[in-house]
Order: structure tokens, then sequence, then C-alpha cells
């Protein structure tokens, strides 16, 4: 390694001894600095932080406050203890990330320093249902939104250096959902990810996790739902406009051509502000974005006019149908070219 301040960070919430032994090996190593973060656990727990004190640092939560706010924790505590250069690698306290793993983790940081390095599991073999399924439903919603694809969404084995400390530290959510924050908006930054395959690993059909299938999964999807939010809302704007201007001047053409001017500059304002949360000039992006507008005006004025003529004599339905089909396309084409990050790609180590 290039570099000596390697800080693995373990929040822990009622952990069994499968801590103590992970803690265990990984001081062995001699190669990292250890932080466990006791996020709340019970007293009947206190035996356990007190095994791993003389290997590991140990932050205390009084009460729980959930895994985002123990690794902000921990990031602050590195912040300000820490002057040089130095990579952090999260990991869980569950046993599921093995030692082995977790130096290959440091070793791609160490060739990745700008990079947010994963350690994916492949899912290959007797996997729990509930992680499969949770797995895959969630890859296919987060390559939707943020237009980059991860193959293991859910992975708690990560790394970062000092150089995305202050990235970290400004992400939103206390619980599980910080760690979707975390690849949100990184893909919103442009932040690049570095995939490194690492071993798939369940204890007892992984009945130790503290997530919470509906109550977790909430929060997480809860913050992916709002990228699809203004969409819907600017269509709100745009069928309103349409069917009072039609009600007036029965011109398909005309109503549809007023609705998406004032629909596009709202959506375009709230994109820019609130989804993308992008930062470019603001006239650079509105040029791409309202030519993108004009194309997809074009489109979609000659479909309606194409439907309500063969398919359906219904203008207000022919609307809707229209905006249905045209909406993946300008989904992914103002993510992919008016409001684009650079540097966005998902690297693999092979």
């Amino acid at each position: 390694m290039d570099i000596n301040n390697i800080y693995i960070v373990i929040p822990a919430y009622e952990p069994d001894e499968k801590l103590t032994g992970l803690i265990d090996e990984l001081s062995e190593k001699n190669i990292f600095k250890l932080i466990v973060v006791d996020d709340g656990s019970s007293s009947d727990k206190k035996e356990i932080f007190e095994s791993v004190k003389n290997k590991a640092h140990l932050l205390i939560h009084e009460v729980n406050r959930g895994k985002g706010a123990a690794m902000r924790t921990a990031f602050t505590y590195i912040k300000e203890n820490c002057k040089d250069n130095y990579y952090v690698i999260t990991a869980d306290a569950d046993g599921q990330h093995k030692p082995e793993d977790i130096i290959r983790v440091a070793e791609a940081l160490n060739e990745h320093p700008d990079k947010l390095v994963m350690g994916c599991r492949r899912f290959k073999g007797d996997i729990p249902l509930r992680s499969r399924i949770g797995n895959n439903m969630t890859k296919a919603v987060f390559k939707f939104a943020a237009g980059v694809g991860v193959s293991d969404t859910q992975t708690g084995l990560r790394g970062f250096s000092n150089r995305l400390t202050e990235f970290m530290l400004g992400l939103s959510g206390d619980r599980y959902e910080f760690e979707m924050n975390m690849l949100l908006e990184a893909a919103r930054d442009g932040i690049s990810f570095f995939e490194v395959p690492i071993e798939t690993v369940y204890l007892n059909e992984n009945k130790s996790s503290h997530f919470d299938p509906i109550k977790d999964s909430f929060r997480i999807y809860k913050d992916i739902l709002k990228f699809s939010c203004s969409s819907l809302l600017s269509f709100c704007v745009d069928y309103i406009l349409y069917s009072v201007i039609f009600t007036f001047n029965g011109s398909i053409k005309l109503s549809n051509i007023i609705a998406r001017m004032f629909s596009s500059i709202f959506n375009f304002m709230l994109n820019k502000k609130v989804v993308f949360k992008n930062k470019e000039n603001l006239y650079k992006t509105a040029l791409k974005y309202f030519l993108l507008a004009a194309v997809i005006l074009a489109v979609n004025t000659f479909l309606l006019g194409i439907i309500v003529k063969y398919v359906i004599k219904n203008e207000y339905i022919a609307k809707m149908i229209v905006e249905v089909l045209l909406f993946l396309f300008s989904w992914t084409a103002q993510r992919s070219f008016v409001f684009k990050k650079k540097g966005l790609t998902t690297d693999e180590k092979k």
C-alpha cells in the first residue's frame, strides 16, 4: 500500500460474537486502524464492545440513531483526527465481509482514490430469497434513476479516500437510506464507481440483519421516487393546460404547443434544482433542454395527431397515451444529455 492511514469503520447495533471475530482477524493484519461505532446497543452487549476496545477505537451513541448516523459519526472522527491522506472502508458487523475482501477493496482504493470503491457480491448459489429479490429490484430502479448500473446496491463494503470525505458528510439520511443516498448523490455528482467482486456470505439466512424489509425499503425508495415526481407534476401542468386551451379553441396542435411551452419551463427548473441538482451554467443547460424539448414536442404533436386520426378519437385519452409513450425517452435523454455528469462510470476489477 502507498498509504498508511487505512480506517475500517464498523457500525454495530446489537452485535454478537461475529463482531469480535472480525476485529480479531483484522487486527492480526496489522495494516488497519479499526473504528467500531456502538449505535445505542442494549446493556447486555457491553461485554462484546469491551472485548474489542483494546484493538479498535470505540465510538458510542447513547441511543440507536441508525447506520447512516453511525457512519457519519466515524467519518467526522477520522476527519478531525487525521490530517494526512487516508482511506475509509465501511464493513458490516455481522461477519458478511471477509478480511481478504476488505484488503482487496483497500488495494483498489490505492489504485482509484477518486472513485467510490464497492465490494460487490455476485449472488450465486444458495442466496436468501428476500436478499436476491431485494437487490434485483433495487438494481433495476437505481439504473433507471441514476443512469449507471451497479451490480450490488446493498453492499455495506465500500471504500473512499479523504478526497470524498466532505461529500460523505454532506449526505442525508440517518438509517439504511444513507447508503442508497450515497450511490444516488455520487451518480449526480459524477463520481465514478469501481466494483471489486467479493464472496457472497449469508449466515443463518441473514437473520442477523437489522434491515426492516418494509420500513427501510420505504426509506430507500422514497428518495428514488422523487426522480419520477418531477415528470408527473410536469405532466399534470401540461395536461391541465392542454385540456383548458383545447376546450376554448378546439385545436389539438395549438393546445399541445402552448401547454408544452409552459410545462417545459416548469419541468426544466424543477429538474435542474431538485431532481438532478445540476450546477452547470443555466444558459448552457437551458439550451440543451429546450432543444430536446423542441424535438419531443414535434414528436409528441405528430403522434397525437396520428393517434386521434387513426386509433382513438378522444383527444384527452390520446394525449395521455402519447405522454406515457414518450416518458422513458424524455427521462433518458435528460439524464444522459441535458444534465449529464462527467466521469460517471462503473468499472470492475477483473
